[in-house]
């Protein structure tokens, strides 16, 4: 029994040194004090294999070796940070297939915080954002399936499905007296990236509205903005835009900023140590700019805020974002397996970072409405037309006001037309004071716009 155990010891400790020798070429530490000494590994090394060992003598249901081993890699990957994972060969060959194939999602992107599954963004147009999913509900369950103890990997696979299907998900919510049941019906989810709108009150303002980075981001905001050559300022809104491409954050700040460094990444290893810059060619430096962001506000948008508000290139406005500055790669380990492992860390261009910390906004704004006061000695052009109809009834209760209705609605109904076809183009009034954050956004961006700051 003795020499059993030995002979298992010693092909567990060739395995995990072997492992150990494979991997070691992936990091290279800055500092060599915080190294365990090569007495200290082997100690280490005997301890696990002396644990699997015992329970898989010991413990009450029948198990083996490579199922042990495989859950403590798990276990491992899971303690690093909530973004590293390793996959079996199932969840390797999903992978595969995700990133390959079509499949049907929700259009949410969710992340850990604080240890909970907290939704980071419902996209704009998804099942998600259409069935009343919120930035930072916080997902207890999908389905009858406790996401306590849940990686986002695990959560996000049961939450993917055949399109069509339904799936539910229990939310804690803030405020909420208790948890939400929302039933979502899954379906292939296709995001348009970029909205231009102009406002009503101020034509020569342009409202950007960026929901995720795709890979069509700059080549919209440049469109966007050819098309609108008259604009004299930009509200940049990020609010619930989850991340995306890299390339296309750097891109989009590169637009506004002619030089220094946008962002950079490290890590321990020298090959992770990369530094994006911006170049002077086509740059727009002048025009004055305002950027929303709030809690569903994560990665490439935070990047993009950031890196503004670093380069004083725009005054940001809104609620701290959610803060995920991290960089995973997919180590493949022999044919079948994978690590997905968290290499490096974002820093703007000030040097700070965003993991865990988020963006805090110059001016902080929470969500809401801004009640609007009519002046009772002023009357609309519309309202007086329908007072003077009400009071025309009043007097003459035989009098037709047929006539009158047929050229009113004439007019109102070419109105009406018009504002149809711009709907998705025009942010009116009323739009503008039932949210407070592009409210005071607007009104900002009109105080830079007179005292002609902005300027990088």
């Amino acid at each position: 029994m003795i020499k059993k155990s030995k002979k298992i010891i010693a092909t567990g400790l060739l395995s995990t040194l072997t492992a150990a020798y494979l991997f070691g070429g992936f990091a290279e530490a800055k500092s060599t004090t915080t190294q365990s000494t090569a007495k200290e590994k082997l100690e280490a090394y005997i301890k696990f294999t002396q644990i699997l060992n015992v329970i898989e003598k010991e413990y009450v249901d029948e198990t083996n070796t490579t199922e042990l081993i495989n859950k403590a890699l798990k276990g491992l990957m899971t303690n690093l940070d909530s973004h590293s994972n390793f996959m079996d060969t199932k969840e390797y060959k999903d992978l595969t297939v995700q990133t390959k194939g079509e499949f049907g999602g929700l259009g949410i992107s969710v992340g850990m915080k604080d240890g909970a599954l907290t939704v980071i963004a419902p996209l704009e147009g998804t099942p998600a954002k259409k069935a009343g999913i919120k930035a930072g509900d916080i997902i207890l369950k999908i389905n009858n399936k406790a996401t306590i103890g849940m990686s986002i990997d695990e959560s996000v696979k049961l939450m993917r499905g055949k399109p069509g299907t339904d799936i539910v998900l229990t939310v804690v919510r803030k405020k909420a007296p208790k948890p939400l049941t929302i039933k979502i019906t899954r379906a292939i989810i296709k995001i348009q990236s970029v909205y231009a709108k102009n406002l009503a009150t101020d034509k020569n303002l342009l409202y950007l509205h960026v929901t995720s980075f795709d890979q069509k981001v700059v080549e919209s905001m440049k469109k966007a903005i050819a098309d609108h050559n008259d604009t004299k300022g930009i509200i940049l809104d990020l609010r619930n835009n989850p991340g995306g491409l890299l390339d296309q954050a750097v891109g989009l700040v590169n637009m506004f900023v002619k030089k220094g460094v946008i962002v950079s990444q490290k890590g321990r290893s020298k090959l992770e140590n990369v530094e994006y810059k911006a170049t002077p060619e086509n740059t727009d430096t002048k025009t004055p700019m305002v950027v929303l962001v709030n809690g569903g506000s994560a990665s490439a948008s935070e990047i993009v805020s950031g890196a503004l508000q670093d380069f004083n290139r725009s005054v940001i406005v809104g609620e701290k974002t959610f803060g995920k500055g991290s960089v995973q790669v997919v180590l493949p380990i022999g044919d079948k397996e994978a690590l997905k492992l968290t290499v490096a860390r974002y820093y703007l261009p000030s040097g700070r970072t965003i993991q865990a910390k988020g963006v805090t906004p110059d001016i902080l704004v929470h969500y809401g409405e801004i009640p609007k006061k009519q002046d009772p000695l002023f009357l609309k052009e519309a309202d007086l037309k329908q007072h003077l109809e009400e009071e025309l009834q009043k007097i003459d209760s035989n009098a037709t006001t047929k006539s009158i209705r047929v050229d009113t609605n004439a007019t109102d109904s070419n109105l009406t037309l018009s504002a149809d076809q711009n709907k998705s183009s025009i942010i009116t009034e009323d739009q503008l004071y039932k949210d407070a954050q592009l409210k005071i956004g607007v009104d900002i961006l009109k105080a830079l716009i007179i005292t002609h700051k902005g300027k990088q």
